[in-house]
Formats: C-alpha cells, sequence, structure tokens
C-alpha cells in the first residue's frame, strides 16, 4: 500500500523524481545542476515549447500594416488577429488549472502543441483573412497551456532551495518572447512574406512536439477532480468579456468605448459569479481554479507586481513601435532592430537573476527592477521627433534589465509558499491575471494616448504632433504606476515552500 500524498523535505509529492535536499552554503546554486537527467530533459522541453508558443503571441503587431494590404481588410478587422489571440489565452488558462490535476503531464502537453502545431500551420496556408483568425484562436488554445504546465513542472521536480535560477529560465518565456515578437516579425517582413511567420515556426514547433511525446513523463500525481462545466461557463464571459472590454477602450468613436463598457460590466458580473462558485466548490467536487491560493499574502503583493510590470512591457511593447514609426518614420525592420538588444538583455539576464534570488531573496531585485521600471517610463515621457536613438535604446536597455529583475523574484516569491495541491491553480491564476494586466496596461496606455490626440488636434495641433503628445501622456501615466510597483516591491519577503527546510509543516489537503 502506497502512502497517503504528502510534501517530503523538498516540498514535492511522492509519484515525481524531486531534486536533492541540500541545505549548506551555496546549495541554491548547486541544487539546479544536481536535478536528474530526465527531470533536466523534461523543463528544458517545456521551455524550448513554450518559447515557441509565447512568441506568436506579439508577433501581430508590426505585421498589421502589411496584412491589412495582402488581405485587403481595415485596420479594425486586422486587430483582431492579436484581439482574439489575447481572448482565447484569457478563457483558456483558468481551465489548465484542473487539466494539469486531471490528465498526465505528457497528455496536456500533447494536446496544447497539437493545437498549436495545428494553428500555426493553417496561418502559413490560409487565403485569407476567413481562415487566419481561426488559425489563431487554434494557435492561442495551444499556447495557454504552456506556461502553466512549466511553471507546475519545476514547482514540481526542483527544489526549493534552487527554484529562483530555474524561474530565472521561465522568464525567457515569459517577457523575452513577447519583447523579442515585434523584432522577430520586422526582420521576417522586410525579407520575406508573411506567411513566413507561421512557416518558420511551424517545424520548430513541430519537432518539440516529437521530441516531447517522448521523452516527457508524468510529473506529480493525477487526480481525480471533475470538471465543473458551470464555472467553465461562466470564466468565458467573466475573463474574455474583460479583457475584449478593455481592448475597445482604445479604438476610435464612441461606439467601441460603449461596447467596452458594457463587456466589462458583464466581464465583473461573471466574475463575481466565478468567485462564489469557486468558494462554494472548495469544499466539495474541487473548484476549476482554487482561490485559496489568495490566502498566502506573498501570492497576493507578487501578483500585484506582476501586473504592474506586465503593464509596462506590454505599454512598450505597444506604444515604442507606434512612436518610432509613425513619428521617427523608422521601418518594421529598424524598429524591431532597435528593441532586438533590450530582449537579448533581458533572457541573458534571467539566469543571473535567479541565481541572485536564490542567495539573497527578492526584495532588492524587486525594488531595483520596479526603480528601473518607473524610470524608464519617466524617461520616455520626453521622447520626441529629434530624441537620439541611442538615448531610446539605452532607455530600452534599462527597462530590460527592470523587468528582469521583477519577474523572476515576483514568480518564485509568490508561488514558492503554496502547498503542493496549489501549484498548478497558483500557476493558472497569475498566467490568467497577467493576461488581464496585459490588456488593461494596452487599454489604459492606448486610451490616455488617444485622448490626449483628439484634445490637441481639436485645440489645432498638427496630427504628428499631437500622437507625439498623447504618447508622452501615456507614459507619463505608466511612470507613476511603476511607483506602485516599487511600493509592492518593497513589501516582498522570502518565505519557505511547505514541507522545505525551515518553512511551514505540511497539512492534510
Amino acid at each position: 500500500m502506497s502512502a497517503p500524498t504528502r510534501p517530503d523535505a523538498t516540498g514535492t509529492t511522492p509519484g515525481t523524481i524531486p531534486g536533492p535536499s541540500t541545505g549548506g552554503p551555496g546549495a541554491a546554486a548547486a541544487a539546479p545542476g544536481k536535478l536528474a537527467r530526465q527531470d533536466r530533459r523534461i523543463i528544458a522541453t517545456l521551455l524550448v515549447a513554450t518559447v515557441v508558443v509565447i512568441l506568436n503571441e506579439t508577433i501581430m503587431g508590426v505585421a498589421l500594416p502589411r496584412l491589412m494590404t495582402d488581405l485587403r481588410i481595415q485596420a479594425s478587422t486586422g486587430q483582431w488577429l492579436s484581439t482574439a489571440f489575447m481572448l482565447t489565452m484569457a478563457v483558456v488558462i483558468p481551465t489548465t488549472g484542473f487539466l494539469l490535476q486531471r490528465l498526465s503531464t505528457k497528455t496536456v502537453f500533447t494536446l496544447a502543441m497539437s493545437l498549436f502545431c495545428a494553428g500555426t500551420l493553417l496561418a502559413a496556408v490560409s487565403p485569407g483573412f476567413w481562415l487566419l483568425l481561426p488559425a489563431r484562436i487554434i494557435q492561442a488554445s495551444g499556447t495557454a497551456m504552456m506556461l502553466p504546465l512549466l511553471m507546475t513542472t519545476i514547482l514540481t521536480l526542483v527544489p526549493a532551495e534552487g527554484r529562483g535560477a530555474m524561474m530565472g529560465n521561465v522568464s525567457i518565456a515569459i517577457s523575452v518572447a513577447p519583447a523579442l515578437g515585434p523584432t522577430i516579425s520586422g526582420i521576417i517582413l522586410h525579407f520575406l512574406p508573411w506567411r513566413f511567420m507561421f512557416v518558420l515556426v511551424f517545424p520548430i514547433a513541430l519537432v518539440a512536439l516529437l521530441y516531447g511525446r517522448r521523452r516527457i513523463t508524468q510529473v506529480g500525481d493525477q487526480g481525480s477532480q471533475r470538471l465543473d462545466v458551470l464555472s467553465v461557463v461562466l470564466s468565458v464571459p467573466a475573463f474574455g468579456g474583460i479583457v475584449f472590454g478593455l481592448s475597445k477602450f482604445g479604438e476610435s468613436g464612441d461606439g467601441g468605448i460603449v461596447l467596452g463598457v458594457v463587456a466589462v460590466v458583464v466581464g465583473l458580473v461573471c466574475l463575481t459569479l466565478f468567485v462564489l462558485r469557486q468558494r462554494a466548490l472548495q469544499t466539495g467536487a474541487g473548484p476549476l481554479l482554487d482561490l485559496r491560493t489568495f490566502g498566502y499574502v506573498m501570492f497576493r503583493r507578487s501578483l500585484g507586481l506582476l501586473c504592474v510590470a506586465m503593464l509596462g512591457l506590454f505599454g512598450v511593447v505597444i506604444l515604442l513601435p507606434i512612436y518610432l514609426q509613425n513619428i521617427r518614420r523608422l521601418g518594421a525592420l529598424e524598429t524591431g532592430l532597435l528593441l532586438l538588444p533590450g530582449g537579448l538583455l533581458m533572457g541573458l539576464l534571467g539566469p543571473v537573476v535567479g541565481r541572485i534570488f536564490d542567495r539573497h531573496g527578492p526584495k532588492a531585485l524587486a525594488v531595483t527592477g520596479a526603480t528601473l521600471l518607473s524610470a524608464t517610463m519617466f524617461g520616455l515621457r520626453t521622447v520626441g521627433p529629434t530624441t537620439s536613438v541611442w538615448f531610446l535604446l539605452g532607455l530600452h536597455l534599462v527597462l530590460s534589465v527592470g523587468l528582469a529583475c521583477i519577474f523572476t523574484p515576483a514568480f518564485t516569491t509568490g508561488l514558492n509558499p503554496l502547498p503542493p495541491h496549489l501549484y498548478s491553480h497558483g500557476s493558472a491564476i497569475l498566467s490568467t491575471l497577467q493576461q488581464v494586466a496585459g490588456a488593461a496596461g494596452t487599454a489604459l496606455l492606448v486610451t490616455i494616448m488617444a485622448g490626449r490626440m483628439v484634445t490637441l488636434e481639436n485645440d489645432g495641433a498638427a496630427p504628428l504632433v499631437a500622437q507625439n503628445a498623447g504618447i508622452n501622456t501615456a507614459f507619463l501615466v505608466a511612470g507613476f504606476v511603476g511607483l506602485v510597483a516599487i511600493v509592492l516591491a518593497a513589501l516582498l519577503a522570502d518565505r519557505k515552500p511547505v514541507g522545505a527546510p525551515g518553512g511551514p509543516r505540511p497539512v492534510a489537503h
């Protein structure tokens, strides 16, 4: 007879292959390297697959003008290629907490990558917008499962004292992949037709799928939780409605704003019902998303910090290309190349920041990162038609350092205190609310930019002058929002995981 499922000294559960528990000095840096070869292979496969799929979230922004011409569509129609992707992510991610507990690791991985590969292939051969849009939705359905799967696997396999370094690698998928999307898109579009954004990705995704099918084994224990259909039905208008409504705020015309307000109100009502349903299920069949994660103070603070950081990241991803292409008259290739060094720097710093976190904790890193984030936004508030390109490059590099110092400490500090049975739910909640925060940040900054533009144009300002002022105002607001991140970062503290040396004792689920 097997023993009851309880966390052991490494914070893992039986049925997994945990890394060695080492408590002496220097263990933090050494622990990740001592993982079993099979565990390292699983995490590496999931990381590569996650980077590939998340890259597609922001790859369409620079491509929109080309797609409008080739597909003969309006900007309001073409924008759905990005909006639908984000909407699908917001709707599918909440179900991953259930999927990761109910299905095997290999099954979830196979489902996610199969959907992504199918969507990518359809997009590559799409003759028109009517097929390209469903292809993007299928892509997003697979993408939504990958990040929670990766984070839950790391929490289960990696000992607590080495999670920071490993989560540093995850930051490549979280922050670098979206940041590099416009760069890669710009380079491809300069030399090749837009279809190659999908043609070049498909074989990489297919290889990852076939390799993962052979190498990935079960991580953790499968549960017997039943799917609550009512929770799924409520989650679609709850998260989807909020993200859709926020995305409409940036559109011109009163119709878009009215539709946005209605969608957000409906979303908030459904979200309230969704929360009440999850609380009711906590004592019975098991919720779709277990909200007991919010009972951990570090989870709440880290979540707030991550949401503010996503606002900064998506604000720059949206506003900076608009400034560079409309105000500075740079092409898609030049815009992509200007943003490339920052994305690469963020990726290089991820593992380094993770090792620093393992040795010294989250506070110093997170406060430094939040300060650099806010300072960069205030710096971008001053850009104009004659601003030096080197100054812009420097600001983007500083922002990249700041985001690298935020993501790894925030994710690790937020998820570390959770008991193993909440790993998948915590990962799903963080990923879901990141999507909502990204949509909210984009809506907030674009609405501020558009509102300022309209006001100045009505006062007689030239369109480009008005747009430049609108961008400056949006970055100014983002700078003040960044000050909130500094406060949240200062409140972070290292909390030992359940069952880890020095951590709280495990309790029955």
